[in-house]
Parts: structure tokens; C-alpha cells; sequence
């Protein structure tokens, strides 16, 4: 009995403790078994250290994959944050297009008289800059190859006049906010023979 405490252990510990890092029984004769239970004894401490080391390494690489799926997810939350503040505008935008494209049309109309015209055209100046500092721009067209992405074709017309798949007329602009789009261009495309 005072040889199982001698290391602070009691023998019911110390055979659970070899029980863990006891070595195969060899076969053949138990003159083998009794050889070998000393060298086991002796690696016992550093099987152990061993055990825990290899336990340490998984921990800290648990912790390291933590952290960086914390800082993938904390990167992603940012982006969605600012995607969402950049494109929370767009259905006010898109609210305001129709009346742009009234403007639009008014302003094609020749029959106004100077002072309303000029009053006019400066309300819609004042529009479009304050359309372009929220990052809104107009979709070129008119010459521009036909583009399915930002144009939406009404009408095919065939002629020679124009390269195939250009647009001819644009009826209706398109608008862009940054890089997302808002509304394609209603156009007139070329159709060659």
C-alpha cells in the first residue's frame, strides 16, 4: 500500500493509468509480458505528455479556425452593411425615374415660352445632379452597340444605314445606380438584311 502512494497516487489510479497506456500482451511466454511492463512504465509519463501535447495542438488549431471563421463572418456582415447603404436608395430612385423621363419629354416639347423653359430646365438640372451624387447614371444607347444586359429592345428595324445590332433610337433611358442597374434602355435596334 505505501508503494502505491509513493508518487501521490493510489493504486486503483495508477492501474486505470496503465490500463490507458498499457502496451499489447505479446504473445508467447509471460516471461515476455513482465519484460515489457517496465519499458511501459517508463514511456508512461511521456506517452502522456505526448497525448497532451497532440491534445494542445488540436485546441489551438480549433482556436485558429474560430478566429478566422469570426473574422470571415465578421468581414461579410461588414459587406452586406455596406451594400445595404449603398444600394438603400435605389427603389427611392426608381420612384423619381418617370419623373425624370417627364421632364424629359417636356422639355422636347418647343412651344413653352422662354421664362417657364428656362425654369424648367433648371429644375431638372437641379434633378440630375442630385441623382448623379447618389451615384445614378444614365445608360448611353443611341449608336452604342446593342447591349442585352443594360437594353431592352421594343423593335427590330431593318436597314443599312446603321451596323447590324446598334441602336438606333433610344425611347426610353436607362439608369444605373453605381454598378447595379435600375431600369434598362428601351430601344430601337438595326437589323441588316
Amino acid at each position: 500500500m505505501f508503494m502505491g502512494k509513493a508518487n501521490g497516487r493510489s493504486e486503483a489510479e495508477k492501474s486505470t493509468l496503465d490500463l490507458e497506456h498499457e502496451l499489447p500482451a505479446a504473445s508467447g511466454d509471460g516471461d515476455e509480458s513482465v519484460a515489457a511492463a517496465p519499458s511501459g512504465e517508463a514511456s508512461g509519463p511521456e506517452s502522456e505528455l505526448q497525448k497532451l501535447k497532440a491534445e494542445r495542438d488540436s485546441l489551438l488549431d480549433r482556436l485558429s479556425r474560430a478566429q478566422a471563421e469570426f473574422e470571415n463572418a465578421r468581414r461579410r456582415a461588414s459587406k452586406e452593411q455596406q451594400d445595404f447603404r449603398d444600394y438603400a436608395t435605389a427603389d427611392t430612385v426608381k420612384s423619381l425615374l418617370p419623373v425624370i423621363d417627364s421632364f424629359d419629354r417636356a422639355l422636347k416639347v418647343k412651344s413653352a415660352t422662354g421664362d417657364f423653359r428656362s425654369g424648367v430646365e433648371l429644375i431638372y438640372k437641379q434633378l440630375q445632379d442630385a441623382l448623379t451624387k447618389l451615384g445614378v447614371q444614365p445608360i448611353a444607347a443611341k449608336g452604342e452597340p446593342f447591349d442585352p444586359h443594360v437594353h431592352e429592345a421594343i423593335e427590330m428595324v431593318e436597314t443599312t444605314d446603321a451596323a447590324d445590332h446598334e441602336v438606333l433610337e433610344e425611347l426610353q433611358r436607362g439608369y444605373k445606380l453605381k454598378d447595379r442597374l435600375l431600369r434598362p434602355a428601351m430601344v430601337k435596334v438595326a437589323k441588316n438584311p
